[in-house]
Protein backbone atom coordinates (compact mmCIF):
# COMPACT_ATOMS: atom_id res chain seq x y z
CA UNK A 1 0.00 0.00 0.00
CA UNK A 2 2.98 2.34 0.48
CA UNK A 3 3.76 1.35 -2.89
CA UNK A 4 0.91 2.22 -4.27
CA UNK A 5 0.37 5.72 -2.30
CA UNK A 6 4.10 6.82 -3.51
CA UNK A 7 3.31 6.05 -6.78
CA UNK A 8 -0.63 8.05 -7.14
CA UNK A 9 1.75 10.61 -5.29
CA UNK A 10 4.07 10.57 -8.16
CA UNK A 11 1.31 10.65 -11.02
CA UNK A 12 -0.48 13.65 -9.12
CA UNK A 13 3.43 15.23 -9.20
CA UNK A 14 3.19 15.63 -12.95
CA UNK A 15 3.06 18.59 -14.97
CA UNK A 16 -0.51 20.14 -15.33
CA UNK A 17 -0.46 20.44 -18.89
CA UNK A 18 0.10 17.10 -19.09
CA UNK A 19 -2.44 15.26 -16.92
CA UNK A 20 -5.40 18.58 -17.20
CA UNK A 21 -8.84 16.85 -18.05
CA UNK A 22 -9.94 18.42 -21.63
CA UNK A 23 -6.27 19.25 -23.28
CA UNK A 24 -7.20 19.10 -26.64
CA UNK A 25 -3.97 16.89 -28.55
CA UNK A 26 -2.48 18.96 -31.11
CA UNK A 27 -2.79 16.72 -33.78
CA UNK A 28 -4.07 13.59 -34.85
CA UNK A 29 -1.19 12.10 -36.90
CA UNK A 30 -2.67 9.47 -39.66
CA UNK A 31 -2.29 6.15 -38.20
CA UNK A 32 -0.91 4.41 -41.26
CA UNK A 33 1.90 6.81 -41.58
CA UNK A 34 5.25 5.54 -42.55
CA UNK A 35 8.30 7.00 -40.34
CA UNK A 36 10.75 8.52 -41.85
CA UNK A 37 13.69 10.52 -41.02
CA UNK A 38 15.01 13.83 -42.97
CA UNK A 39 18.13 13.94 -44.01
CA UNK A 40 20.61 17.39 -43.53
CA UNK A 41 21.53 17.06 -47.03
CA UNK A 42 20.25 15.70 -50.44
CA UNK A 43 22.91 13.12 -50.49
CA UNK A 44 21.04 9.74 -48.66
CA UNK A 45 17.91 11.52 -48.72
CA UNK A 46 15.19 8.66 -48.63
CA UNK A 47 12.83 8.62 -51.53
CA UNK A 48 8.78 9.18 -50.62
CA UNK A 49 6.47 7.04 -52.81
CA UNK A 50 3.33 8.85 -53.94
CA UNK A 51 -0.14 7.89 -52.25
CA UNK A 52 1.60 7.37 -48.75
CA UNK A 53 1.68 9.59 -45.82
CA UNK A 54 4.96 9.97 -43.86
CA UNK A 55 5.80 11.28 -40.52
CA UNK A 56 8.72 12.83 -39.21
CA UNK A 57 10.60 15.53 -37.35
CA UNK A 58 11.98 19.21 -37.57
CA UNK A 59 14.82 20.89 -35.45
CA UNK A 60 14.98 24.46 -34.69
CA UNK A 61 16.33 26.05 -37.81
CA UNK A 62 16.45 22.50 -39.42
CA UNK A 63 16.52 21.49 -42.94
CA UNK A 64 15.38 18.21 -44.15
CA UNK A 65 15.89 16.49 -47.25
CA UNK A 66 13.30 13.97 -48.96
CA UNK A 67 13.60 12.74 -52.69
CA UNK A 68 10.71 12.25 -55.44
CA UNK A 69 11.27 9.93 -58.66
CA UNK A 70 9.39 11.61 -60.94
CA UNK A 71 8.07 10.74 -64.61
CA UNK A 72 7.50 13.69 -67.17
CA UNK A 73 3.83 12.78 -67.36
CA UNK A 74 2.35 13.91 -64.13
CA UNK A 75 1.89 16.73 -61.74
CA UNK A 76 3.11 16.17 -57.63
CA UNK A 77 2.38 17.93 -54.71
CA UNK A 78 3.99 17.90 -51.33
CA UNK A 79 2.70 18.71 -47.93
CA UNK A 80 3.93 19.43 -44.78
CA UNK A 81 2.26 19.92 -41.55
CA UNK A 82 4.11 20.80 -38.61
CA UNK A 83 2.75 20.33 -34.91
CA UNK A 84 4.67 22.08 -32.36
CA UNK A 85 4.54 20.44 -29.20
CA UNK A 86 2.00 21.72 -26.26
CA UNK A 87 2.63 24.64 -24.24
CA UNK A 88 5.61 26.13 -26.16
CA UNK A 89 5.40 29.66 -26.94
CA UNK A 90 6.19 30.57 -30.75
CA UNK A 91 6.56 33.25 -32.50
CA UNK A 92 4.04 35.20 -35.16
CA UNK A 93 6.90 35.09 -37.77
CA UNK A 94 8.14 31.09 -37.43
CA UNK A 95 6.64 28.26 -38.94
CA UNK A 96 7.41 25.94 -41.71
CA UNK A 97 8.73 26.20 -45.45
CA UNK A 98 8.62 23.29 -48.08
CA UNK A 99 10.07 23.36 -51.23
CA UNK A 100 10.62 21.31 -53.95
CA UNK A 101 13.66 20.98 -56.46
CA UNK A 102 15.23 19.20 -59.31
CA UNK A 103 18.55 17.58 -59.23
CA UNK A 104 20.36 21.27 -60.16
CA UNK A 105 18.88 23.38 -57.64
CA UNK A 106 16.07 24.87 -59.63
CA UNK A 107 13.42 25.66 -57.48
CA UNK A 108 9.58 24.31 -58.81
CA UNK A 109 7.87 26.06 -56.41
CA UNK A 110 7.80 26.80 -52.88
CA UNK A 111 5.13 28.27 -50.02
CA UNK A 112 5.94 29.09 -45.88
CA UNK A 113 3.33 28.84 -43.91
CA UNK A 114 3.65 31.01 -40.23
CA UNK A 115 1.81 30.57 -36.89
CA UNK A 116 0.22 34.42 -37.45
CA UNK A 117 -0.72 36.53 -34.74
CA UNK A 118 -2.69 34.17 -32.49
CA UNK A 119 0.43 33.79 -30.94
CA UNK A 120 -0.04 30.24 -29.68
CA UNK A 121 1.69 27.18 -31.31
CA UNK A 122 -0.90 25.13 -33.69
CA UNK A 123 -0.55 22.69 -36.78
CA UNK A 124 0.77 24.74 -39.28
CA UNK A 125 0.84 23.20 -43.23
CA UNK A 126 2.82 24.56 -46.37
CA UNK A 127 2.98 22.59 -49.99
CA UNK A 128 4.93 22.94 -52.81
CA UNK A 129 5.17 21.11 -56.55
CA UNK A 130 6.33 20.54 -59.74
CA UNK A 131 3.95 21.06 -62.45
CA UNK A 132 4.16 20.02 -66.37
CA UNK A 133 3.67 22.98 -68.16
CA UNK A 134 4.03 25.94 -65.95
CA UNK A 135 6.89 26.90 -66.83
CA UNK A 136 8.28 25.24 -69.91
CA UNK A 137 12.46 25.61 -69.08
CA UNK A 138 12.12 24.34 -65.91
CA UNK A 139 11.63 21.12 -63.19
CA UNK A 140 10.05 19.33 -66.86
CA UNK A 141 11.88 16.43 -67.37
CA UNK A 142 11.43 13.07 -65.61
CA UNK A 143 14.11 12.12 -62.78
CA UNK A 144 15.26 12.85 -59.17
CA UNK A 145 14.17 15.84 -57.46
CA UNK A 146 13.82 16.93 -53.92
CA UNK A 147 11.48 17.91 -50.93
CA UNK A 148 13.24 20.76 -48.83
CA UNK A 149 11.43 21.01 -45.80
CA UNK A 150 12.76 24.18 -43.29
CA UNK A 151 11.62 25.41 -40.06
CA UNK A 152 11.51 29.29 -40.34
CA UNK A 153 11.34 32.71 -38.49
CA UNK A 154 13.07 32.20 -35.33
CA UNK A 155 15.11 34.75 -33.54
CA UNK A 156 15.86 33.62 -30.36
CA UNK A 157 15.33 30.06 -29.15
CA UNK A 158 13.50 29.30 -25.78
CA UNK A 159 13.87 25.82 -25.95
CA UNK A 160 17.71 25.18 -25.89
CA UNK A 161 20.75 24.44 -28.15
CA UNK A 162 20.05 22.15 -31.43
CA UNK A 163 21.68 18.75 -30.86
CA UNK A 164 23.56 16.81 -32.59
CA UNK A 165 22.41 14.84 -35.55
CA UNK A 166 21.97 11.04 -35.43
CA UNK A 167 24.02 8.08 -37.26
CA UNK A 168 21.34 8.68 -40.06
CA UNK A 169 20.99 12.24 -39.95
CA UNK A 170 18.04 12.06 -38.48
CA UNK A 171 16.41 15.10 -37.26
CA UNK A 172 14.82 13.74 -34.01
CA UNK A 173 13.20 10.30 -34.62
CA UNK A 174 13.95 9.25 -30.94
CA UNK A 175 14.21 11.43 -27.76
CA UNK A 176 12.66 14.35 -29.00
CA UNK A 177 9.55 14.88 -26.72
CA UNK A 178 11.20 16.85 -23.83
CA UNK A 179 14.55 16.94 -25.87
CA UNK A 180 16.38 20.54 -25.65
CA UNK A 181 16.40 20.97 -29.31
CA UNK A 182 12.21 21.85 -29.71
CA UNK A 183 11.77 19.40 -32.49
CA UNK A 184 8.47 19.68 -34.16
CA UNK A 185 6.34 16.75 -35.28
CA UNK A 186 5.82 16.70 -39.31
CA UNK A 187 3.12 15.45 -41.85
CA UNK A 188 4.42 14.75 -44.60
CA UNK A 189 1.45 14.45 -47.94
CA UNK A 190 2.58 13.05 -51.30
CA UNK A 191 0.12 13.14 -54.31
CA UNK A 192 0.37 12.61 -57.80
CA UNK A 193 -1.83 14.21 -60.73
CA UNK A 194 -2.11 12.57 -64.07
CA UNK A 195 -2.37 15.07 -66.94
CA UNK A 196 -5.63 15.45 -68.64
CA UNK A 197 -6.11 13.98 -72.19
CA UNK A 198 -6.68 16.95 -73.95
CA UNK A 199 -4.24 19.95 -73.94
CA UNK A 200 -6.86 23.47 -72.83
CA UNK A 201 -6.07 26.79 -71.84
CA UNK A 202 -3.11 27.78 -70.13
CA UNK A 203 -4.72 31.01 -68.43
CA UNK A 204 -7.05 31.68 -65.88
CA UNK A 205 -10.57 32.48 -66.16
CA UNK A 206 -11.25 35.52 -65.94
CA UNK A 207 -14.66 36.50 -65.10
CA UNK A 208 -16.48 34.73 -62.29
CA UNK A 209 -19.01 35.04 -60.00
CA UNK A 210 -17.47 37.09 -56.80
CA UNK A 211 -20.54 38.25 -54.98
CA UNK A 212 -21.24 36.86 -51.42
CA UNK A 213 -24.38 35.07 -51.23
CA UNK A 214 -26.74 34.95 -48.39
CA UNK A 215 -25.50 33.53 -45.05
CA UNK A 216 -26.74 29.62 -44.54
CA UNK A 217 -29.59 30.18 -41.85
CA UNK A 218 -32.01 27.20 -40.17
CA UNK A 219 -31.03 25.33 -37.12
CA UNK A 220 -27.58 23.72 -36.56
CA UNK A 221 -26.96 19.91 -36.52
CA UNK A 222 -24.21 18.87 -34.46
CA UNK A 223 -20.86 17.41 -35.99
CA UNK A 224 -17.65 17.24 -34.06
CA UNK A 225 -14.88 18.30 -35.59
CA UNK A 226 -11.91 16.23 -36.52
CA UNK A 227 -8.35 16.77 -34.49
CA UNK A 228 -6.47 16.64 -38.36
CA UNK A 229 -6.64 15.99 -42.21
CA UNK A 230 -7.08 12.79 -41.86
CA UNK A 231 -9.78 12.45 -38.76
CA UNK A 232 -11.33 15.71 -40.05
CA UNK A 233 -15.03 15.70 -39.85
CA UNK A 234 -17.21 16.03 -43.08
CA UNK A 235 -19.72 18.28 -43.57
CA UNK A 236 -22.37 19.58 -46.33
CA UNK A 237 -24.07 22.38 -47.27
CA UNK A 238 -26.23 23.89 -43.97
CA UNK A 239 -25.20 25.13 -40.66
CA UNK A 240 -22.96 22.99 -38.26
CA UNK A 241 -22.43 23.20 -34.47
CA UNK A 242 -19.26 21.49 -32.78
CA UNK A 243 -20.88 19.12 -30.52
CA UNK A 244 -18.07 19.95 -27.76
CA UNK A 245 -16.96 23.22 -29.10
CA UNK A 246 -13.68 24.68 -29.28
CA UNK A 247 -11.34 25.73 -26.62
CA UNK A 248 -8.35 27.97 -26.67
CA UNK A 249 -5.40 26.63 -28.52
CA UNK A 250 -7.34 24.15 -30.05
CA UNK A 251 -7.31 23.39 -33.56
CA UNK A 252 -10.44 21.49 -35.15
CA UNK A 253 -10.92 19.97 -39.25
CA UNK A 254 -13.49 19.85 -40.93
CA UNK A 255 -14.18 18.59 -45.01
CA UNK A 256 -16.25 19.71 -47.52
CA UNK A 257 -16.88 17.85 -50.63
CA UNK A 258 -16.59 20.74 -53.72
CA UNK A 259 -17.11 19.10 -57.19
CA UNK A 260 -15.73 20.91 -60.47
CA UNK A 261 -17.38 23.99 -61.16
CA UNK A 262 -18.71 24.38 -58.00
CA UNK A 263 -18.12 27.38 -55.40
CA UNK A 264 -17.52 27.04 -51.44
CA UNK A 265 -18.60 29.54 -49.21
CA UNK A 266 -17.95 29.50 -45.67
CA UNK A 267 -18.18 31.59 -42.12
CA UNK A 268 -17.04 29.99 -38.57
CA UNK A 269 -18.84 32.00 -35.66
CA UNK A 270 -17.43 31.65 -32.54
CA UNK A 271 -20.11 31.90 -29.65
CA UNK A 272 -20.32 34.74 -26.28
CA UNK A 273 -18.48 34.27 -23.62
CA UNK A 274 -20.39 33.28 -20.28
CA UNK A 275 -17.18 34.01 -17.82
CA UNK A 276 -18.41 37.68 -17.58
CA UNK A 277 -14.73 38.68 -17.94
CA UNK A 278 -13.96 41.76 -20.51
CA UNK A 279 -11.36 43.06 -22.90
CA UNK A 280 -10.04 42.14 -26.40
CA UNK A 281 -8.10 39.64 -28.46
CA UNK A 282 -7.19 40.18 -31.99
CA UNK A 283 -7.17 37.59 -34.29
CA UNK A 284 -8.34 35.41 -31.68
CA UNK A 285 -9.84 33.32 -34.64
CA UNK A 286 -8.55 31.59 -37.48
CA UNK A 287 -10.39 29.50 -40.04
CA UNK A 288 -7.82 28.70 -43.29
CA UNK A 289 -9.01 26.80 -46.31
CA UNK A 290 -6.91 23.73 -47.43
CA UNK A 291 -7.55 22.11 -51.35
CA UNK A 292 -7.56 18.19 -51.58
CA UNK A 293 -3.52 17.88 -51.71
CA UNK A 294 -3.35 20.20 -48.23
CA UNK A 295 -2.20 23.25 -50.34
CA UNK A 296 -3.66 26.71 -48.45
CA UNK A 297 -6.31 28.74 -50.11
CA UNK A 298 -7.27 31.55 -47.91
CA UNK A 299 -7.88 31.91 -44.24
CA UNK A 300 -10.17 34.58 -42.44
CA UNK A 301 -9.59 36.19 -39.03
CA UNK A 302 -11.78 38.02 -36.29
CA UNK A 303 -11.09 39.28 -32.83
CA UNK A 304 -13.36 38.61 -29.65
CA UNK A 305 -14.27 40.79 -27.08
CA UNK A 306 -16.44 37.87 -25.11
CA UNK A 307 -19.18 38.71 -27.58
CA UNK A 308 -19.88 36.24 -30.54
CA UNK A 309 -18.18 36.86 -33.75
CA UNK A 310 -17.84 35.31 -37.11
CA UNK A 311 -14.75 34.98 -39.62
CA UNK A 312 -15.55 34.75 -43.51
CA UNK A 313 -13.98 33.21 -46.62
CA UNK A 314 -13.70 36.08 -49.24
CA UNK A 315 -15.74 35.03 -52.46
CA UNK A 316 -14.00 32.11 -54.24
CA UNK A 317 -13.52 31.09 -58.02
CA UNK A 318 -15.34 27.99 -58.62
CA UNK A 319 -12.97 24.87 -59.06
CA UNK A 320 -11.85 24.69 -62.03
CA UNK A 321 -8.42 23.43 -63.62
CA UNK A 322 -7.49 26.54 -65.29
CA UNK A 323 -7.32 28.03 -62.08
CA UNK A 324 -3.64 26.83 -61.36
CA UNK A 325 -2.74 28.69 -64.22
CA UNK A 326 -3.44 31.98 -62.03
CA UNK A 327 -1.28 34.71 -60.22
CA UNK A 328 -3.65 34.78 -57.41
CA UNK A 329 -2.64 31.87 -54.91
CA UNK A 330 -6.36 32.06 -54.04
CA UNK A 331 -7.51 31.53 -57.22
CA UNK A 332 -5.19 28.97 -57.89
CA UNK A 333 -6.01 26.65 -55.01
CA UNK A 334 -8.99 26.07 -56.11
CA UNK A 335 -8.10 24.00 -59.17
CA UNK A 336 -9.10 20.07 -58.08
CA UNK A 337 -12.57 18.73 -57.51
CA UNK A 338 -12.43 16.41 -54.57
CA UNK A 339 -12.14 17.28 -50.09
CA UNK A 340 -11.64 20.94 -49.52
CA UNK A 341 -10.58 21.53 -45.75
CA UNK A 342 -11.89 23.98 -43.28
CA UNK A 343 -8.84 23.73 -39.97
CA UNK A 344 -10.67 26.29 -37.33
CA UNK A 345 -7.68 27.45 -34.65
CA UNK A 346 -8.80 29.56 -31.39
CA UNK A 347 -5.50 31.59 -30.46
CA UNK A 348 -4.41 30.60 -26.77
CA UNK A 349 -4.27 34.18 -25.68
CA UNK A 350 -8.05 34.00 -25.14
CA UNK A 351 -7.66 31.99 -22.17
CA UNK A 352 -6.07 34.75 -20.31
CA UNK A 353 -9.25 36.77 -20.51
CA UNK A 354 -12.24 34.70 -20.80
CA UNK A 355 -10.93 30.92 -19.63
CA UNK A 356 -9.64 28.25 -21.74
CA UNK A 357 -13.72 27.08 -22.49
CA UNK A 358 -15.19 25.29 -24.28
CA UNK A 359 -16.66 27.70 -26.59
CA UNK A 360 -19.48 27.68 -29.11
CA UNK A 361 -18.24 26.77 -32.50
CA UNK A 362 -20.79 27.25 -35.48
CA UNK A 363 -19.81 26.58 -39.12
CA UNK A 364 -21.99 27.80 -41.70
CA UNK A 365 -21.16 26.08 -45.06
CA UNK A 366 -22.83 26.82 -48.61
CA UNK A 367 -21.80 24.94 -51.60
CA UNK A 368 -23.44 26.39 -55.12
CA UNK A 369 -23.50 25.44 -58.51
CA UNK A 370 -24.20 22.36 -60.08
CA UNK A 371 -21.25 19.77 -61.14
CA UNK A 372 -19.62 20.18 -64.23
CA UNK A 373 -17.18 17.22 -65.66
CA UNK A 374 -13.35 17.62 -64.86
CA UNK A 375 -10.62 17.56 -67.31
CA UNK A 376 -10.88 14.35 -68.07
CA UNK A 377 -7.45 12.86 -66.76
CA UNK A 378 -5.12 10.10 -69.18
CA UNK A 379 -4.75 7.75 -65.73
CA UNK A 380 -5.66 7.79 -62.02
CA UNK A 381 -4.58 10.05 -59.32
CA UNK A 382 -1.99 8.38 -56.05
CA UNK A 383 -4.14 7.89 -54.08
CA UNK A 384 -6.67 6.93 -56.19
CA UNK A 385 -10.29 9.46 -56.10
CA UNK A 386 -8.30 12.57 -54.37
CA UNK A 387 -9.71 14.77 -57.49
CA UNK A 388 -13.27 13.36 -57.52
CA UNK A 389 -16.28 13.91 -55.68
CA UNK A 390 -18.55 10.75 -55.60
CA UNK A 391 -22.12 9.94 -54.38
CA UNK A 392 -20.77 8.21 -51.23
CA UNK A 393 -18.58 11.57 -50.64
CA UNK A 394 -22.03 13.68 -50.70
CA UNK A 395 -23.63 10.69 -47.97
CA UNK A 396 -20.46 11.09 -46.02
CA UNK A 397 -20.83 14.65 -46.02
CA UNK A 398 -24.49 14.81 -45.31
CA UNK A 399 -24.43 11.99 -42.30
CA UNK A 400 -21.08 12.24 -41.20
CA UNK A 401 -20.84 8.50 -41.57
CA UNK A 402 -17.40 7.02 -41.40
CA UNK A 403 -15.30 7.16 -45.13
CA UNK A 404 -15.78 8.22 -48.70
CA UNK A 405 -12.61 10.99 -48.51
CA UNK A 406 -9.12 10.39 -49.53
CA UNK A 407 -6.42 12.86 -48.68
CA UNK A 408 -3.37 13.83 -49.23
CA UNK A 409 -1.26 11.03 -49.29
CA UNK A 410 -3.41 8.36 -47.78
CA UNK A 411 -7.12 7.62 -47.49
CA UNK A 412 -9.19 9.71 -44.97
CA UNK A 413 -10.09 8.87 -41.84
CA UNK A 414 -13.22 8.95 -40.25
CA UNK A 415 -15.62 11.39 -39.94
CA UNK A 416 -16.93 13.49 -36.98
CA UNK A 417 -20.35 12.13 -37.32
CA UNK A 418 -23.34 13.40 -35.08
CA UNK A 419 -22.92 13.70 -31.83
CA UNK A 420 -20.03 10.71 -32.00
CA UNK A 421 -17.19 12.06 -34.66
CA UNK A 422 -13.48 11.79 -33.59
CA UNK A 423 -11.21 14.27 -31.87
CA UNK A 424 -8.89 11.73 -30.09
CA UNK A 425 -5.51 11.53 -31.57
CA UNK A 426 -4.01 8.85 -33.35
CA UNK A 427 -0.50 7.35 -32.18
CA UNK A 428 1.64 10.05 -31.27
CA UNK A 429 -1.33 12.84 -31.06
CA UNK A 430 0.56 14.65 -28.37
CA UNK A 431 2.34 16.55 -31.34
CA UNK A 432 5.46 15.74 -32.02
CA UNK A 433 7.11 13.58 -34.57
CA UNK A 434 9.07 9.96 -33.36
CA UNK A 435 8.58 9.81 -29.45
CA UNK A 436 7.20 7.28 -27.32
CA UNK A 437 7.47 9.71 -24.34
CA UNK A 438 4.00 11.46 -24.75
CA UNK A 439 2.20 7.78 -25.19
CA UNK A 440 4.60 6.87 -22.11
CA UNK A 441 3.18 9.64 -20.30
CA UNK A 442 -0.23 9.26 -21.08
CA UNK A 443 0.32 5.33 -20.25
CA UNK A 444 1.23 7.18 -16.40
CA UNK A 445 -1.40 9.66 -16.39
CA UNK A 446 -4.42 7.70 -17.73
CA UNK A 447 -3.68 3.97 -17.60
CA UNK A 448 -1.25 4.02 -14.57
CA UNK A 449 -3.47 5.58 -12.32
CA UNK A 450 -6.46 3.29 -13.48
CA UNK A 451 -4.18 0.28 -12.63
CA UNK A 452 -2.64 1.64 -9.55
CA UNK A 453 -6.05 2.03 -8.13
CA UNK A 454 -7.19 -1.67 -9.13
CA UNK A 455 -4.00 -3.03 -7.52
CA UNK A 456 -4.80 -0.67 -4.43
CA UNK A 457 -7.82 -2.11 -4.14
CA UNK A 458 -6.66 -5.76 -4.84
CA UNK A 459 -4.14 -5.50 -2.19
CA UNK A 460 -6.76 -4.49 0.07
CA UNK A 461 -8.67 -7.56 -1.37
CA UNK A 462 -6.05 -9.70 -0.66
CA UNK A 463 -5.52 -8.63 3.03
CA UNK A 464 -8.65 -8.79 3.89
CA UNK A 465 -9.34 -12.71 2.34
CA UNK A 466 -6.47 -13.19 4.76
CA UNK A 467 -7.74 -11.95 7.60
CA UNK A 468 -11.20 -13.80 7.11
CA UNK A 469 -9.08 -16.99 6.65
CA UNK A 470 -7.53 -16.79 9.46
CA UNK A 471 -10.68 -16.10 11.52
CA UNK A 472 -12.78 -18.68 9.21
CA UNK A 473 -9.57 -21.55 10.34
CA UNK A 474 -10.29 -20.53 14.20
CA UNK A 475 -13.61 -21.48 13.40
CA UNK A 476 -13.52 -24.05 11.43
CA UNK A 477 -15.34 -22.16 8.70
CA UNK A 478 -14.62 -23.03 4.69
CA UNK A 479 -13.55 -20.11 2.39
CA UNK A 480 -14.72 -20.01 -1.23
CA UNK A 481 -11.60 -18.83 -3.97
CA UNK A 482 -12.37 -16.94 -6.90
CA UNK A 483 -14.99 -18.01 -9.53
CA UNK A 484 -16.70 -19.48 -6.85
CA UNK A 485 -20.79 -17.62 -7.08
CA UNK A 486 -18.91 -14.37 -8.88
CA UNK A 487 -17.71 -13.96 -12.56
CA UNK A 488 -13.76 -12.99 -12.75
CA UNK A 489 -13.07 -9.85 -13.79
Amino acid sequence: MAVVGAALCATAALPAQARAAGTPDPYAFAEDATRVDGMPSTTGAVMLAPGKTYRSSIREGGKLYYRLELGDGANAYVSATAVPRLGKAVGSAEGVKVTVQDANGHRCSSETARFGPTGSPHPVTAWASRQIGRDPYMCQEAGTYYVLVERVGTVTSSEGAQGTLGTQGSQGSRGTQGSPDGAWGLELGYVMEPLPKQAGSTSAPEVWNSASPAAVTGDAKRRRGGSSFTTASAVAQGVWEDTDGIRAGQTLYYRVPVDWGQQLYATAELGSSSSGDDGYVGNALVMSLYNPVRGFVDDATAGYDGRQRSADLDPLPPVRYDNRFARDDQMSGMRFAGWYYLAVHLGAPVADRFGDGPFGLTLRVRVTGSAAEGPGYLGTSDPVGVFEVTAEDQETAESGSVGGATGAGGTGGSGGGEESGTTGASDGAQGIGDDDTAMKLVAVTGIGTGSLLVLGLGVWTVVARRRTGVVAAEHGVAVRGPGHGAPRR
